[in-house]
């Protein structure tokens, strides 16, 4: 597709070469080390992937003057899969609450991850989609994610709709591009908005601190723009349910957007709110936060609700979905918690 439809899910990352050195192995530039690791790679090349953010040791970007030392994981990651991957159809069960001969809609459950990718290139959404339908539009622009048209990352729950032959997947991507189709997630985040309601601005982009989170960039001149629309649904003293409603799809849009904001989602560790940010420090508080954790180990997050219209009847469609067992648990936790303490 030649607009960004897809770019909810811009730069995720594939290993493409992935070496561990020896116990022995002396200091030595890691460009000089993979010139002569790697065939048909010049130096110049490695040096630029290495400016890129291409080039790993033990997790972290290296710049190309980077020593490489004994016992040390070096990878090779790029934008596109490598070509060897290929998809693999797997029987996996899914929750499909609708599907006809252009969609299908599934209300897809924390822990599942949408596509391949780095690190997760079996067991994924798409893995289970490609076992139930044999010709699933294939993007051109990577052959492992084919019908999708947005996702949602592995710990959030919720609806997602997904193309079902080349038609629907351009007409819903269209959608997704122009905005003319709607979500609204609810989110228990850390502390109270000041307002009932309100919207957050700012362009979302990767950080450079740590490219497997997003940042925002308030003054407008990098990352993409993003706005997320919100208001309170129930408070809870330390902590409140909203429900977001996103005008556009960035990466990690509501996760960064609640740190920015100063309310982070509740049990979110790569956005600090898997720590006790407000309440009291009695020893029975931080009990109680620890039995919430552990009811929900995962960001709190749910795709409520998607409206879109059908590709091929051209009608207005919703679909709704419940919240799932560890956020209704959590949320039945705060009630009897504010009840008994009178907040």
């Amino acid at each position: 597709m030649t607009n960004d439809a897809h770019h909810e899910e811009e730069e995720e990352l594939y290993v493409h070469h992935r070496f561990e050195t020896d116990p022995g192995q002396q200091p030595l530039r890691i460009d000089k080390f993979l010139t002569i690791h790697l065939k048909n790679a010049s130096r110049n090349k490695i040096q630029q992937a290495a400016k890129a953010g291409s080039i790993r040791v033990d997790g972290k970007d290296v710049k190309q003057n980077y020593k490489v030392k004994a016992n040390e994981v070096i990878e090779v990651v790029l934008s596109y899969p490598p070509r060897e991957k290929e998809l693999v159809p797997q029987d996996i069960p899914l929750n499909i609450v609708y599907q006809d001969d252009d969609i299908v809609v599934v209300n897809k459950e924390a822990g599942m991850v949408v596509h391949p990718g780095y690190g997760n290139f079996s067991g994924t959404l798409v893995n289970a989609l490609a076992y139930l339908f044999k010709d699933l539009p294939q993007p051109k622009d990577n052959p492992l994610r084919p019908g999708l048209v947005h996702r949602l990352d592995k710990n959030t729950s919720g609806i997602m709709v997904v193309a079902t032959n080349e038609y629907a997947m351009a007409h819903l991507a269209k959608q997704f591009f122009d905005r003319s189709s709607s979500r609204t997630y609810l989110a228990l985040v850390w502390g109270e908005p000041s307002d009932e309601a309100g919207t957050i601005e700012g362009n979302l982009g990767r950080s450079p601190k740590n490219r497997k989170v997003m940042t925002v960039f308030p003054e407008g001149d990098e990352g993409k723009r993003a706005v997320t629309h919100y208001k309170i649904v129930e408070r809870f003293g330390y902590v409140t349910l909203l429900e977001c409603k996103l005008e556009t799809g960035r990466t990690h849009q509501i996760r960064a957007h609640m740190q920015y904001l100063g309310h982070p989602l509740f049990n979110d560790p790569e956005y600090g709110g898997d720590k006790i940010l407000r309440g009291t420090r009695f020893s029975k508080y931080h009990q109680f936060i620890q039995n919430c954790f552990s009811a929900c180990p995962r960001h709190a997050l749910h795709a409520k609700t998607l409206g879109f219209t059908h590709p091929g009847s051209e009608k207005k469609m919703s679909f709704d979905s419940e919240l799932p067992n560890d956020m209704q648990t959590v949320l039945e936790k705060w009630r009897r918690y504010i009840s008994a303490t009178n907040l």
